[in-house]
């Protein structure tokens, strides 16, 4: 087995161990981009006659075999693998033959890691905004069965002026909304094709149709200059990291509400009990588990984002293996976003407000009675501020 970069020359185990990391694990999800990425630069290196056609046809059927094969569980990516190119391309030269070791004409590793990547990020980014979209279902199904309730509105943890579960709902809702309309957005930086810039310097001399690969790929443009491929690294990824960044802290308020809107104190919300969980000494305890660590996971998506801004913050331009640790943050970041936008979505579908439990201060009115002797009295609103003031005076 050889991989793609390899010249005959022995690799110590440890090395191998230690530059491959992760990357055999994390890129069984690249499977898939990396098969299209690869029959779209085929069939390109065929248009221009640099292959020929029986050589493109035996690579393609080949790629859309292993895909196939793989997601029936008959392979994997090892460690002497090292990542999803190379267990790719050696197993396709040894079904096709001397066909398999064309395809890496005018390509490197380094555009063709970062193609298979924009096209995961891309579908990710669109997934993660449809899956925003479920949340905020959920949450105008909740306004509409419980909508009228009344809650108390909150500044400094004391009671302020009066609210609703819809104003409660709404306020959420539009920040969602924000987040779905971010990862929209952040398609547009995603969908540059860089392949064909290959180690960041273009193919001197071979007359590659750059163009041709980013319509095959469904890319808004091509990536020029060839240089630009390389310094754009981290950046796609950075912008998706935000936006999950701000929706998960988003989500994290909610859940912090909740948790207290959960407790003795409040009651003021019941949770389905299959969303609970209990206790190993105390039989009486249900936990909310759940919106614990979706509290919690904000602090790991904004870890991810800084992480993933760090390692791009002080590399020249060019290719640096640095870039390779670009992988487990964004992937973590993804993963956690998709769990923890779902089961928030579920948790909703069960949750009940409970409105025999919620009683408001009678100061929380003491803004509108100030508003009240504006209107119907003609005070002027300090005045009307400081004579509402003196009842509440202690």
């Amino acid at each position: 087995m050889s991989r793609l970069w390899e010249k005959g020359l022995p690799l110590d185990e440890r090395v191998l161990r230690y530059t491959a990391g992760e990357d055999h694990r994390l890129d069984a999800r690249l499977v898939s981009y990396d098969v299209r990425g690869s029959i779209a630069h085929a069939e390109m290196l065929a248009s221009q006659e640099l292959i020929s056609g029986d050589d493109c046809r035996a690579i393609c059927d080949g790629l859309r075999a292993l895909e196939q094969s793989f997601a029936e569980g008959d392979w994997q990516i090892s460690l002497e693998d090292e990542d999803v190119h190379t267990a790719l391309e050696s197993r396709l030269t040894a079904n096709i033959g001397e066909a398999g070791g064309r395809l890496h004409l005018g390509r490197s590793r380094n555009d063709q890691v970062l193609t298979a990547l924009r096209l995961y990020l891309r579908d990710a980014a669109l997934d993660l905004a449809g899956r925003v979209g479920g949340l905020r279902s959920s949450i105008a199904a909740l306004a509409r069965r419980q909508g009228d309730v009344e809650l108390p509105g909150y500044t400094h943890m004391q009671h302020a002026m009066p609210s609703s579960v819809d104003l409660w709902c709404g306020g959420f809702d539009e920040g969602f909304a924000d987040a779905e309309a971010g990862l929209q957005a952040v398609h547009k930086r995603i969908n540059k094709n860089p392949l064909g810039s290959a180690a960041g310097y273009g193919t001197p001399g071979l007359p590659l149709d750059r163009e041709l690969t980013t319509q095959k790929l469904g890319f808004d443009g091509t990536q020029e200059p060839v240089t630009a491929a390389q310094l754009s690294r981290g950046k796609a990824e950075s912008a998706l990291l935000f936006e999950i960044a701000l929706m998960m802290q988003d989500l994290s308020r909610m859940a912090s509400d909740l948790l207290l809107f959960y407790t003795q104190e409040f009651a003021y919300v019941s949770l389905a009990p299959e969303v609970t969980t209990g206790s190993s000494i105390m039989p009486q305890k249900r936990n909310p588990d759940v919106l614990e660590l979706l509290r919690a996971a904000a602090a790991t998506a904004h870890a991810c984002l800084d992480e993933t801004m760090m390692i791009t913050a002080k590399l020249p331009s060019g290719y640096h293996r640095d870039l390779q640790r670009l992988k487990s943050p964004v992937f973590r970041s993804i993963d956690l976003a998709i769990e923890s936008v779902d089961i928030m979505a579920y948790l909703l579908e069960g949750l009940e407000f409970l409105p025999d439990n919620i009683e408001l201060d009678e100061g929380i009115f003491a803004t509108a009675e100030a508003y009240r002797l504006v209107t119907e009295e003609d005070m002027p609103f300090r005045d009307a501020y400081r004579k509402v003031a003196k009842r509440y005076a202690k």
